[in-house]
């Protein structure tokens, strides 16, 4: 078999370059990182850098050489930063001192939390267990608003998690402060009386799309976290984390029926859910849930859902699944690769109840694991399907690993179980090669055989201060399936390329110039046809974090059989076009396809998208968005569809914690418009009460016997819903 031939080259392949990663050259070794004492006088968070902490030189790590990353590599920002760190046995604290020169343009409002990525912002990423595999990233803005994530080996943060920690802002006359306090309970570290972490301080400037760090990262100095700054600290008081998190949610629904909405009982919701969390060591978790609380606050906006060849992606916003989640992604992942992810969450649709374990069981040994059993009580197989999901990782040289996967779905006589391995190897300080090399084995309900299938990948990447290089080979069998993940096509071979070089004119209206070529060729093993996509791109970076990109498109795309013209053009804006004003633009004029399995035709149209958010105060903001698509048949140029979705969302952020929001969204396709209102307050990640209400309208009448077209909206459906939980921490 195919499988078997490739197989069997693999431990010759790691060898090599496990080898390589080792045998690569390295940075010269830093000094002893510097040591900080604990403090027995702990900061007030309150936004005020007067506590005597910040000045004393024992207890506090205190930084100011920042220097820039965006848009060039080590240039004096425009404005001075200083950040500090200290902590006691129980507790890290950080501040920073943001300088500003014209402090009434800093951009800033009272948002809800993880909401603040359009305006100033400072950065705490923090490696404890100086390994270089991901940090804890803590993000600030100017009022203290805060938002959260984890970053991952490649130096991309993942926004989802969410953990408790308390922050400060202010504005004052010499730019904003802002002041933190993270409990150790709510990070994982090793259990040591020393021990070495890393930290990295990074501010983002709104009005000249400025992105400063200390230490100072470069170009060719290897990963961002392997270029952090390390730290010795001493005492940390472990204190066994236990988390109890009851949550009880109760909604009712209405629907029309008989020319009048009638309440659905079957569809009324009253859960009572509980999720728990146990430290088993200090960097080793246990989370269980029953019956857990699953429901969405807000609705995912709409997308464009007709003429697909492929289903539609939603970010998982369950609170159980995100923890850990950077763990799930793989080595040998490229951009708009069919395989996307092998731990896609959101196919467990509604547990009854699930167990997960995420950390370290040593130093160098990361795991992580999911037992869920599903509830789908109208599927004709299996009503309780069960999900079983591990992860392992071991931690090579800098920012090098080998790791392991299995995903399985069981449902009554049937299965899809997929493992194999993957990893990542830094072959220089500017080049890392990873791979994945996935089996899957299915089961079909009934069948007496079981289908053997494959995915391969691997990748090479490269990148300087002036060019960034990207090649990388699939190779997927057609009956391969990872039911636990999200996979949009099988039966193909391909080869892809990225080419980028970075100009840096002498301009203070243009600072950075990036023409980039993306391309793949692709062999149909289905239908024994090739396809190619070929992208020509120039982007420019301007201030008030502006972007406008051009691109041309020489492509093709083999469907059922038959080969499809998408060659076009496009473009795209975004800025930040005043303190207020945010704007996003773009537009696409390309061939199409029909697809329609048996009639397949050539077409074209055009795709297009914009946004405009207004912020008239600190605790206002209006989003208007707009999505559309179009599509008309070549031969005779007659239109098929076209599909557009406007979507408006205002929110009255009254403080912190609460926040009163809006949205109207109107599909004209399917002639259907909702409004939806909600009332949220969240004190900490966890504590939160949520009241909502919403209604759909369809153009329809009711003539006394049956619904019919109308141009005038009926009211079709009515929701409400009430939810509230409390996060015990012990």
């Amino acid at each position: 078999m195919k499988i078997a031939r490739i197989a069997s080259l693999v431990p010759a392949i790691i060898f090599f370059l496990v080898a390589w990663s080792f045998a690569a050259p390295r940075p010269a070794a830093a000094d002893d990182p510097p040591a900080i004492a604990k403090t027995e006088t702990p900061p007030v968070i309150d936004g005020i850098l007067d506590d005597a902490v910040w000045s004393d030189a024992a207890t506090t790590l205190k930084v100011d050489g920042f220097k820039t990353f965006k848009p060039d590599y080590g240039k004096e920002p425009s404005q001075r930063t200083e950040a500090m760190l200290a902590y006691d046995a129980e507790n890290l604290y950080f501040a920073f001192r943001c300088y500003d020169s014209e402090p009434s343009r800093v951009k800033a409002a009272v948002s809800k939390r993880d909401n603040v990525f359009q305006d100033d912002i400072v950065f705490l990423i923090l490696d404890t267990f100086n390994d270089r595999q991901g940090g804890f990233g803590f993000i600030v803005n100017p009022l203290g608003i805060q938002g959260d994530g984890m970053m991952d080996v490649s130096g991309d943060m993942d926004e989802s998690f969410d953990t408790v920690w308390y922050s400060q802002g202010r504005i004052d006359d010499r730019g904003w402060t802002v002041e933190a306090r993270i409990p150790l309970k709510s990070i994982r570290f090793p259990n040591k009386d020393v021990l070495t972490m890393r930290v990295l301080f990074v501010r983002f400037f709104t009005r000249t799309s400025e992105q400063a760090a200390f230490p100072p990262l470069a170009a060719d100095g290897g990963s961002i976290l392997g270029q952090s700054q390390p730290f010795r600290v001493s005492g940390l008081t472990y204190k066994r984390v236990f988390e109890l998190l009851p949550a009880f949610t109760y909604g009712t629904t209405s629907a029309a029926a008989g020319g009048e909405l009638a309440r659905q009982e079957d569809l009324d919701i009253k859960d009572l859910s509980l999720t728990g969390k146990l430290g088993i060591t200090s960097d080793l978790t246990l989370d269980a849930t029953v019956n857990p609380d699953f429901s969405q606050v807000e609705s995912d906006a709409g997308q464009v859902d007709f003429n697909l060849r492929y289903s539609l992606y939603y970010q998982e916003k369950r609170p159980f699944f995100l923890e850990g989640g950077e763990l799930w992604q793989f080595g040998g992942a490229m951009e708009e690769a069919p395989l996307t992810a092998l731990v896609y969450t959101r196919t467990i649709v509604d547990p009854t109840f699930g167990f997960k374990l995420t950390g370290k069981v040593t130093p160098r040994d990361t795991v992580a694991a999911i037992y869920a059993q599903d509830h789908l009580p109208n599927d004709e197989i299996d009503d309780h399907p069960d999900f079983m999901i591990a992860r392992y990782r071991h931690t090579l040289r800098d920012d090098a690993y080998l790791g392991a996967f299995y995903a399985g779905r069981e449902y009554g006589p049937g299965y899809n179980r997929v493992g194999g391995l993957d990893g990542r190897f830094r072959l220089s300080p500017i080049s890392t090669a990873s791979f994945h090399l996935f089996g899957s084995l299915t089961k079909a309900p009934g069948a007496d055989d079981t289908s053997a299938d494959h995915a391969l990948s691997a990748e090479y990447m490269l990148s300087n201060r002036k060019w960034t290089v990207q090649l990388g080979y699939q190779d997927i069998s057609e009956g391969f399936r990872a039911d636990t993940g999200f996979l949009y096509r099988t039966g193909l071979r391909r080869v892809a390329g990225f080419v980028q070089y970075q100009i840096y004119p002498d301009s203070k209206f243009f600072q950075k110039i990036e023409p980039f070529y993306w391309s793949y060729h692709l062999y149909d093993t289905v239908h024994d046809m090739w396809e190619t996509v070929n992208v020509f791109v120039a982007r420019f970076r301007l201030p008030r974090k502006t972007m406008v990109r051009v691109d041309g498109v020489l492509a093709n795309e083999v469907y059922a059989g038959h080969r499809f013209d998408r060659s076009g053009f496009g473009m795209q804006a975004e800025s930040q076009l005043a303190k207020q004003l945010y704007l996003r633009v773009f537009a696409r004029r390309t061939g199409s396809v029909y697809y329609d399995p048996d009639n397949p035709y050539q077409g074209y149209g055009t795709r297009a998208s914009a946004s405009v958010r207004y912020q008239p105060a600190g605790q206002l903001d209006f989003n208007l968005s707009l999505s559309y698509v179009d599509l008309y048949r070549k031969a005779d140029r007659e239109k098929i569809y076209d599909y557009l979705i406007l979507r408006g969302r205002s929110t009255f952020q009254l403080n912190k914690y609460l926040f009163v929001r809006g949205i109207v969204e109107y599909n004209d396709f399917r002639r259907r418009m909702t409004l939806d209102g909600l009332v949220s307050f969240t004190y900490i990640p966890g504590t939160v009460l949520h009241l909502g209400y919403g209604s759909a309208f369809e153009k329809l009448e009711w003539t006394g016997a049956e619904y019919v077209e109308s141009d005038r909206f009926l009211e079709t459906r009515r929701g409400f819903f009430f939810k509230v939980s409390y996060l015990w921490r012990f």
